[in-house]
């Protein structure tokens, strides 16, 4: 059961997607330091808002946002708790950066880009 996995989202913009690439779409990079967690998304509706309406309009994501999916052993993510920020869709695990390494780790095949946004006029 170990391999037993759980999909997760990501809404990653360009930088962050570039640095995925480099990890061979196997892991996340390391956070940046004003970084503390690292949040995967429960559901696809949820990241697909956050690469549409936030990747979008922001100059470090490239204006650009993508929605990555992903399995993580389940029998990891049970020693963390659900958090929900906002809308019932709005739920994400929070993973502290320093176990970035482990999580990664936990992840089984690919990561794999599910879809992708631009935004329509940047002002």
């Amino acid at each position: 059961m170990a391999n037993e996995g759980t999909v997760l989202y990501r809404p990653v913009g360009q930088k962050e997607l570039d640095l995925i690439a480099e990890l061979d779409f196997r892991a996340f990079p390391p956070r940046l330091e004003w970084q503390p967690i690292f949040y995967p998304v429960l559901n696809e509706e949820y990241a697909s808002f956050i690469a549409r309406e936030w990747n979008t309009k922001d100059e470090a994501s490239g204006y650009v946002g993508y929605v990555l999916r992903f399995s993580v052993q389940s029998e990891y993510l049970s020693s963390f708790e659900v958090q929900k920020v906002g809308s019932a869709t709005a739920l994400e695990y929070w993973i502290p950066a320093e176990q970035l390494d482990e999580f990664n780790r936990k992840i089984i095949g690919k990561i794999e880009i599910i879809s992708e946004y631009r935004p329509t006029s940047v002002s």
